[in-house]
Parts: structure tokens; C-alpha cells; sequence
């Protein structure tokens, strides 16, 4: 009796330990089968290298100055008599501008101008006398240096009067005042900037490498935070034959019109000089690079082939696509595009979203969806 009951015991764990197994075993052959079934395609949207026409440019950083831009001041000290402009007015050439107090240097020239008529009436008059022989020839000469003493009195006070009125040098802006009438002005105070900005200079700096590609008249385009959708456009007027000891650099100089007189001096702009070679380069959207420390990548497309070189079809009977990791070379990056120096072909189509997903080999479907939609799937 009691053996039966261990048989039956024994017969009962048998049982239980065979149905455990067998749903093991059957769970483990469902994830076998899971898994061998093939990957579903991953979705990525696909950009084609093409050929065009690049246009080389030279990158760099400026500042814009006046064609011609001075600080007036005052040479000699004296007291504000006359101003004669208002802040921000357009002056032109020789227009009188500030007036100091001449009332001494009046009085000066005329006691000049007095000495100067004597001396010119005595030097006449021994002129004549010299010629008869009534007073010696150093006397003449005497009287001839008198005339000229005063002649050069008489300019040297007519100089001061000039400089006790400040003239415009040139056609200009003029800026704020910075006087008013009553002050005393010590030589070399600040009256106001004048500044000619019909035309302009555009400073700017470039590696020494750049110096064989820079030659004069050509195009530079840049732009200012002013007028952020707006291009401004000037030609190379000089190069500075001295490349810079402490930064290796060439300083260059634009000229360029200001119609309007929208742009100011001293304005910074981000330029570009335009070169005349376009040679054609390979071109890519800059999504489709992946930029690693350790080279930049492309995930180029291609259709799927057997050991027979046939090739494969997926369920839908179109042509099975893959992807295979490539390096490449890249250049300058402009508006979204990349120039491919080196390892793509003109045609090749490449992965332009979506690479997060992707590896060597992996199965890969085509869709139009904005990049963005691309990417989350």
C-alpha cells in the first residue's frame, strides 16, 4: 500500500515537472521564432549627392569706417564766441563751424597792419633815396627787413585769426556738439566727429594663408545686426603689404557705397570675400553627415544582393535596401550644405535622418515625412 502511494506521489512530479518543461521549451521556441523573423525596415529619409557649381568664399569678421572720419578740436585756447551747426547737421567743405573770441588778435593786426604800411612807405621811400645815393645800401637793407618783419607779423596774426575759427575739412555729418557758447576751450578739446559716410571702409583680417587668393577688386558680401535680412556688397581696395607678427593675419580694406547713409562707422559685420573660381563639388545636406571626434560619416544607400549578385526583394517585391557606414572628407558648410571632398560619388544616395538607428547593414525603407517625424520613428 504504501508503495503504491509513493509510485503515485512520484508519478504526480513527473507529470508536473514534464508540463513545466514543455511550456519552457514552448516559450523558448516562441522567442526563437520571434527573433529569426527579420527586422522590420527602419524609416529614413534619403538625400542624393550632386555635382554643382560652389562658390569659394573666405570667411571673416569686420568693422566699417568712414571714407573720411576726424575728432575736431581746437588748436589754440580761447572762449567760445559763435557755434555755428547743430548736432547730426550735413556740413560741407570750408563751412564755418565754431568761433573763438578774436577780439586781441583783431587789435594785434591792426597795430600789424599799421607797422606794416610804415614800413612799406619807408622802404619805397629809401628805395629812391638808395638811388641817388642819399643813404647807404645798409641802410636800404635795413629798411627792407623792417617791410618784411612786418609783412610776416601781419600773416602770423591773420594765421592766429584762421585758427580761432574752426572750418568743415571736408563734406561730412557732424555729431554731436560737445561745446556751447561761453566755454573755455583749451587746445585740443573735443568740439564734435565729423564723419563723410557717403562711402565706407570695411576693415578686416585674414590668415596669411589666404594672401595668394586675395587680389584687388574683388567682391565682398557681408552683413551687419542692423539689417539682419539684408546683404551688403563692396569691392578689395587695398591689402596691407605686412602680415601681422602676433597673429599671423593680413589686414584687408573694402570700399563700398552707403546709399542712404543706412550703415554707420563702426558697425561689426560678418563677411564673406567672394573668389572668383567656382570649381563644381560634390554636395550634401548637412543633416546627412554624422561628425564624430574620430572622422565624419555617411550611411550610403544601396540595393541588397545575394551571393549570386541578384537582387533581394522584400514582401513587397520591391528591391531590398540597406545602408553601409562610410568616411568621408568634408569642407566649408553653407545655407545647410556640405561640400564632400573625398569618398562619395556624384548619384550616391546617403541617409539624411535617422542615422541614430542605423548600422552597417541594417534593412532601410525611404519616406518624404519632414526630418523631424523621420527621426522619432
Amino acid at each position: 500500500m504504501l508503495l503504491r502511494r509513493m509510485l503515485m506521489m512520484l508519478g504526480a512530479v513527473l507529470i508536473v515537472v514534464l508540463a513545466l518543461g514543455g511550456y519552457k521549451g514552448y516559450s523558448i521556441y516562441q522567442q526563437i521564432q520571434q527573433f529569426s523573423k527579420p527586422k522590420p525596415a527602419i524609416s529614413i529619409t534619403a538625400a542624393t549627392a550632386e555635382k554643382r557649381p560652389w562658390q569659394q568664399r573666405l570667411a571673416a569678421i569686420g568693422t566699417l569706417k568712414a571714407f573720411q572720419g576726424v575728432d575736431l578740436t581746437v588748436e589754440v585756447s580761447g572762449i567760445v564766441r559763435d557755434v555755428l551747426f547743430t548736432s547730426g547737421q550735413h556740413v560741407n567743405k570750408d563751412q564755418p563751424l565754431v568761433q573763438l573770441n578774436n577780439e586781441v588778435e583783431q587789435a594785434n593786426l591792426a597795430t600789424a597792419q599799421a607797422n606794416l604800411n610804415l614800413a612799406r612807405v619807408e622802404y619805397n621811400r629809401g628805395k629812391t633815396l638808395v638811388g641817388r645815393q642819399n643813404i647807404s645800401k645798409s641802410e636800404f637793407d635795413r629798411l627792407a627787413a623792417q617791410l618784411q618783419t612786418s609783412q610776416a607779423s601781419v600773416d602770423q596774426i591773420k594765421a592766429l585769426l584762421d585758427k580761432k575759427r574752426i572750418l568743415a575739412p571736408f563734406n561730412g555729418t557732424i555729431g554731436v556738439r560737445q561745446i556751447d557758447v561761453g566755454n573755455f576751450l583749451a587746445s585740443g578739446t573735443l568740439i564734435a566727429t565729423l564723419q563723410d559716410t557717403s562711402q565706407l571702409y570695411l576693415d578686416f583680417y585674414l590668415p596669411e594663408q589666404s594672401v595668394p587668393k586675395l587680389h584687388l577688386g574683388e567682391t565682398v558680401q557681408f552683413k551687419v545686426a542692423a539689417y539682419p535680412d539684408e546683404h551688403f556688397t563692396g569691392e578689395i581696395a587695398a591689402i596691407n603689404p605686412k602680415v601681422e607678427d602676433t597673429t599671423r593675419n593680413v589686414l584687408v580694406r573694402a570700399q563700398l557705397k552707403n546709399p542712404g547713409n543706412k550703415l554707420f562707422p563702426g558697425m561689426f559685420a560678418s563677411l564673406d570675400v567672394l573668389l572668383p573660381e567656382s570649381p563644381d563639388q560634390v554636395l550634401l545636406p548637412e543633416t546627412a553627415v554624422v561628425y564624430t571626434l574620430y572622422g565624419n560619416s555617411v550611411y550610403v544607400i544601396s540595393e541588397q544582393k545575394d551571393d549570386d549578385g541578384q537582387v533581394v526583394n522584400d514582401d513587397n517585391g520591391q528591391a531590398k535596401l540597406v545602408v553601409e557606414r562610410r568616411i568621408v572628407e568634408t569642407g566649408e558648410r553653407r545655407d545647410g550644405q556640405v561640400v564632400v571632398l573625398d569618398g562619395l560619388e556624384p548619384g550616391e544616395r546617403v541617409a539624411a535622418t535617422g542615422q541614430l538607428k542605423l548600422d552597417n547593414g541594417a534593412h532601410v525603407s525611404i519616406v518624404t515625412e519632414p526630418a523631424s517625424k523621420a527621426t522619432k520613428q
